[in-house]
């Protein structure tokens, strides 16, 4: 089913923040002071369309039924880029260069639909060494009712521009052999496109094929965090019988960028690994671990 491109039209506050991000990667000083733990920064945002959240929660793959009350706590990017990228201003790093590293997503509480969220962010920690920089940020996500519902940890790479010895390459991230397949998907080639309008994340590496061509790849890229919260729906659906409220911690890499289209599958192991990728001994696009709650 198509997505509705009205969608577009909420995502003002998401798409200003790209431009915004944007202008600050324009003016880096890379004699910039590096403080951490960075100022808090705190906004107030009205709560999430209930047909906004629908259209998007049957995309990644889940049962609209199943958030009448609560809003997926996997779609924070949409309603958290905005006050997590004021958090980057003043750093001495090329933010156009930036790429997802991965998340940690800690769900204490489920995220009332209909409440105002309440957002906390700050810039937590940066690892930087002589090939990247790693910027950890912190996202906090409340409303009246449920008081830090969510906290998510979001880690951002910046490689670094210089000249000299490259580190030893990384043997590739693959599908563990004992991996079982919970899920199979088939991804459209406007599968990036559709949640760049649910999400305002417009990047034109995700939707807008000669540009894709152009940053390296052969086509457009899905968003990492598309392929999580379709992870996320899959387990839902395939191993809790769609109970929503198991899911408790995921911990999650992007390992590997998923050109459109494709066919991959969501695999996991008994001690709580997780991995999309094409088959077992191949290539994996994301890695990672999670902790459930008894139901």
């Amino acid at each position: 089913m198509p997505v509705a491109r009205r969608h577009m039209l909420k995502q003002g506050r998401v798409v200003s923040a790209l431009l915004r991000t944007a202008a600050i990667a324009s003016r880096t000083n890379p004699d910039a002071p590096i403080h951490t733990p960075g100022p808090e920064y705190s906004e107030t945002v009205p709560a999430r369309s209930s047909k906004l959240i629908a259209d998007y929660v049957r995309h990644v793959g889940g049962s609209p039924s199943a958030y009448r009350r609560s809003v997926p706590a996997h779609l924070f990017p949409q309603w958290g880029f905005p006050v997590m990228s004021k958090t980057l201003a003043g750093l001495p790093y090329d933010l156009k260069a930036v790429l997802n590293g991965g998340c940690r997503m800690q769900i204490n509480a489920p995220i009332p639909a209909g409440e105002k969220l309440h957002l906390t962010a700050r810039l937590v920690e940066v690892d930087d060494n002589d090939r990247r920089a790693v910027l950890k940020q912190r996202l906090v996500t409340s409303t009246d009712s449920a008081p830090e519902a969510m906290v998510a940890d979001i880690y951002i790479i910046v490689p670094h521009r210089r000249g000299g010895k490259k580190g030893p390459k990384k043997a590739p991230v693959t599908v563990p052999l004992d991996a079982r397949e919970v899920a199979r998907w088939k991804l459209k080639p406007t599968a990036g496109r559709d949640f760049a309008i649910l999400t305002g994340d417009i990047n034109p590496v995700h939707w807008i094929g000669p540009y894709a061509r152009m940053a390296g790849f052969k086509a457009c890229i899905l968003h990492g965090y598309s392929t999580l919260a379709r992870a996320i729906e899959s387990m839902n659906k395939n191993l809790w019988s769609g109970d929503i409220s198991r899911l408790q911690t995921i911990d999650v890499r992007f390992t590997k960028p998923l050109v459109l289209p494709a066919e991959v599958g969501v695999y996991v192991t008994s001690d709580g690994n997780l991995t999309v990728g094409g088959a077992p001994g191949g290539a994996a696009f994301l890695t990672g671990e999670f902790t459930t709650r008894t139901p």
